[in-house]
């Protein structure tokens, strides 16, 4: 059974709504600040964290290191920027004297962004350890810096331009190189999405080495020389082996196993010590304080959940017997382990229903135990050298994340950030309120409603339903931006996490295997009914429905396959699941997900598109796709779009240009916050105003 740690609202922060004047505005994106890469020093008196800003006059974002320092866990004095503020400055690491704090930055035609600072005095400047070129991994004792590179990163930008533009393997062949500018393409590994241009052939690039430097610096040594990538490192306490993660089967296109392992190497170099065998992939390695112990991540295939493993290890980094399944009973998943300084707790970060906290466990076994609590998520979690104090981002409903710091049992909480206090003490936030209902096979389906500013009882509103992508993902206890647009423009909002979301255990989160849309309907249109049955002033004849990707896909579904929502909008979005596979560089999870390919499941991939059932669509539709989103790619948005128009539906199609899959969350800010806009007016309209006008007819 899952265990929910939730209550039936989330924490409210700020004032009472009666304090603010207005609610949220898609333009206040701008006034948005985002806090992440939470690094607390080894001494525990400071904490560096990367700070993004929306720059709205240039359309961009900027980041830099900031600190804060502390006083027995507390803050003592003012935040303050630490990297140069005309750069951009991210990704802070400490070494292990806390001395020196690492950071990533591009600076002018610099080819190293990896630069170091002395944390002596506010700011101060930047350096290059000579030979460090990639984010470093510090020796327990300080000694020797690690960290993982291609070989050819370091070639100048433009030289090896179209290297890998035409495949090594490549047949065809041409009369004239100079005048082909083109690709030639035998890997259907050509593009991923987040990239504005093609990938080069994967074959005409190094792959990621493992290298040491002293930490001083000096020339580097690379270690590893191996025919695959060096993944997540690990050093032993002695600093004479390190442990890595690697999948030998990486190039092997047609491979769906979980085939990653892990290898100890002497930093001296040789041949690689292989720890692990299939089948199975394991990561994410890491090393007791006292060496003796390897906690580590494996899942068994891509059906399960990943599990935290420990077993014991001699001096040179080798097996000493069998490793030991620590969450076996645990439902849930496990990821990113880190040792406390005990040598007997390790601890980890994973999603709970709609929250996301700290657990631990004991490295002999036993139960998992839940350190942070509340209706909120927890994320980026850094501990200090004694584990007595731990730092991360915590965000709710009604708050974007800021940095706290805690005791490392959780207790002591204070807040060390408020960038965004001044501006959301002028907007009016409604809170979220959990509802819950039951589908026809007794399993309990978790929402949350957000009223709309300003309510009032016995007025009537409409409603707009929200379906997260993935739909290995989860809504919950986080801030997001365009509920509370929609609640500001008179809107109810329910978000929902149908079967399939992540964070209650894996039968749910695998439920839906092979009936994508057929199945997880009922946990939505029975979500619709549980919320007009709770909030009466909610107007059955007035129901939105909109996603993103797996949400887009169940937009289209739910207005295909019933009459319950009067408009739509839908983003990065699927019609066709067969077009879908041959476009888009994730062809791989619906494979597995509707269990064969089209041509061994062809039924099952024309059964499950809502472009088999869009005659029957009458909702008026805004889509909304990226032109160089590759995870779902545009023809998607496209073929929705004439076949809605061609069927007389109301229907816009807006094309983003420069954007990938992740607009909403990473696009460039004026194109994000005209999509906040024109999912807040398509719903005004078709929902209110146009309602309001035939209530005047």
């Amino acid at each position: 059974m899952r265990t929910l740690f939730m209550l039936c609202l989330a924490v409210f922060t700020f004032s009472p709504l009666t304090a603010q004047t207005r609610g949220l505005q898609p333009q206040d994106y701008y006034r948005m600040t985002f806090v992440g890469d939470v690094a607390l020093s080894p001494t525990g008196d400071l904490v560096a964290y990367t700070v993004t800003t929306v720059n709205e006059a240039e359309n961009e974002r900027h980041r830099e290191v900031w600190l804060q320092r502390l006083r027995d866990g507390r803050p003592d004095g003012a935040p303050f920027r630490f990297t140069d503020p005309t750069e951009e400055s991210s990704g802070p690491r400490w070494s292990p004297d806390g001395t020196v704090l690492s950071f990533t930055s591009r600076r002018g035609e610099d080819q190293n962004s990896t630069w170091f600072a002395r944390v002596t005095a506010p700011g101060g400047e930047a350096y290059h350890v000579e030979g460090v070129t990639g984010a470093p991994v510090w020796s327990s004792d300080g000694a020797w810096i690690a960290y993982v590179r291609a070989p050819d990163d370091g070639a100048e930008e433009g030289e090896n331009r179209r290297v890998g533009w035409i495949a090594p393997n490549a047949i065809s062949r041409t009369l004239d190189a100079r005048r082909f500018d083109g690709r030639v393409i035998t890997s259907m590994r050509y593009k991923r999405d987040g990239t504005r241009t093609l990938l080069p052939d994967y074959r005409s690039r190094d792959k990621r080495q493992l290298y040491v430097v002293p930490a001083a610096g000096g020339t580097p040594r690379q270690v590893t020389d191996g025919p695959f990538d060096v993944g997540s490192i690990a050093w032993m306490p002695n600093g004479r082996t390190i442990v890595f993660a690697g999948n030998p089967e990486q190039d092997d296109e047609l491979n769906q196993e979980q085939t990653s392992d892990l290898y100890a190497v002497s930093v001296s170099g040789g041949t690689p010590q292989r720890l692990t065998t299939n089948p199975g992939s394991e990561s994410d390695p890491a090393i007791s304080p006292n060496g003796r112990l390897l906690a580590f991540v494996q899942t068994q295939d891509r059906l399960s959940q990943p599990e935290l493993l420990v077993v014991n290890l001699t001096a040179d980094g080798a097996f000493d017997g069998t490793p030991r399944v620590l969450t076996g009973e645990w439902d849930l998943i496990a990821d990113q382990p880190v040792w406390m300084p005990d040598n007997r707790t390790i601890r980890f970060t994973t999603g709970v229903g709609g929250n996301s906290h700290v657990f631990e466990v004991a490295a002999t076994g036993g139960a998992v135990r839940q350190v942070t609590t509340g209706d909120r998520r927890v994320g980026g979690v850094s501990w200090n050298g004694n584990g007595r104090l731990m730092a991360y981002t915590s965000t709710d409903a009604q708050t974007p994340g800021e940095v706290f710091v805690a005791r490392g049992d959780g207790s002591r909480e204070v807040r060390v950030t408020g960038f965004n206090d001044a501006w959301l003490s002028e907007v009016a936030l409604m809170p979220a309120e959990r509802l819950t209902w039951t589908v026809g096979d007794g399993t309990e389906i978790e929402g949350w409603v957000i009223r709309p500013v300003g309510h009032q009882a016995g007025q009537r509103y409409p409603m707009i339903l929200k379906i997260h992508g993935g739909p290995y993902g989860a809504y919950g206890n986080t801030f997001f931006q365009t509920f509370h647009v929609l609640s500001a423009a008179g809107f109810y909002v329910l978000y929902v996490n149908p079967r399939g979301s992540t964070g209650y255990g894996r039968d749910y989160q695998y439920a839906t295997l092979g009936g994508w849309g057929e199945i997880d309907s009922e946990d939505f249109l029975r979500g619709v009914d549980a919320a007009l049955a709770r909030y009466p002033d909610i107007d059955p004849t007035r129901v939105g429905v909109s996603g993103g990707s797996y949400g887009g896909f169940m937009s289209n579904w739910l207005t295909a396959t019933s009459d319950r929502f009067a408009a739509s909008v839908t983003s990065r979005s699927i019609a066709n699941w067969e077009t879908m596979y041959g476009t888009s560089d994730a062809h791989y999870l619906t494979e597995h997900a509707f269990e064969g390919s089209p041509w061994e499941a062809r039924d099952t991939f024309r059964r499950l598109s809502p472009l088999s059932y869009v005659e029957h669509v009458t909702a008026p539709t805004l889509i909304i796709h990226s032109e160089n989103d590759y995870r779902t790619p545009i023809p998607e948005g496209e073929m929705w779009f004439k076949y809605l128009m061609r069927n007389g539906v109301p229907t816009e199609l807006v094309r983003y240009p420069r954007s990938s899959h992740g607009l909403s969350r990473t696009g460039e800010p004026w194109l994000l916050v005209d999509r906040l806009e024109r999912i807040r007016s398509w719903f005004a309209h078709w929902l209110i105003e146009v309602q309001a006008e035939r209530a005047t007819q």
